[in-house]
């Protein structure tokens, strides 16, 4: 049985936590618990409060995902 791909939505970053994690407030009004991907970690690209983001959720918890992309001002 293949792994079921993520689900793809955008939001704002509304707090950084310790450790790479980021709360997310998604476009449909949900708050999720994000953490940055390790692409991002590598290049050193930083995610502050007020950044756009694309996210990838798991269809099996929709309260945590991974953020994919930050979105140029």
């Amino acid at each position: 049985m293949a792994k079921e791909e993520g689900i793809v939505v955008d939001g704002h970053v509304t707090e950084v936590l310790p450790d790479r994690k980021y709360r997310v407030k998604l476009e449909n009004g949900h708050i999720v618990l994000a953490y940055g991907a390790g692409k991002m970690t590598k290049f050193k690209i930083r995610v502050m409060v007020g950044d756009r983001v694309t996210l990838s959720l798991s269809p099996y918890d929709l309260t945590r995902g991974r953020i994919t992309y930050r979105h140029k001002a």
